[in-house]
């Protein structure tokens, strides 16, 4: 049983760890929103012309194109 000295605790501890509770979750749902979306910031939204001249690079090295048509998709995709 709770004495009268007691009550006093509890009456702060409730609300600072429902306050507690609550941050928690937002700061789960912010980082899983940041996680699903794929954080952008500070850097360029979409794909970037270097990234796609990589692939044309491996798939070249890979032997998926010839050199023909690896220099017509490089002209392609500096303009």
């Amino acid at each position: 049983m709770m004495g009268p000295g007691e009550w006093y605790g509890m009456m702060f501890l409730g609300p600072l760890m429902m306050i507690l509770f609550i941050a928690a979750i937002v700061v789960l749902v912010v980082l899983g929103v940041r996680w699903l979306g794929g954080s952008r910031v500070g850097g360029t939204p979409g794909p970037s012309p270097n990234k796609a001249l990589d692939i044309l690079k491996e798939r070249f090295a890979r032997g998926e194109i010839d050199k023909d048509e690896f220099d017509l998709r490089r002209r392609a995709l500096s303009e």
